[in-house]
């Protein structure tokens, strides 16, 4: 299933952070996703392919 996600979408996820939080910034998205934790901070860099597979939810700027 292809979900549809952009640049400053945020995306809940189906596990949490280590910090506790499930919901992730998008920073960038292309072949590879860069996310940043909004309960530390974290900043990373996945495969989209992966990343895929553990979204909840998007929630969009407009949505909010």
């Amino acid at each position: 299933m292809i979900v549809k996600f952009g640049v400053k979408d945020t995306l809940v996820m189906k596990k949490k952070h280590p910090c506790g939080s499930d919901r992730m910034l998008v920073l960038y998205a292309a072949s590879d996703v860069k996310l940043k934790c909004l309960g530390c901070g974290h900043e990373m860099m996945v495969s989209r392919e992966k990343i895929e597979k553990k979204i909840k939810k998007v929630i969009s700027p407009e949505n909010e």
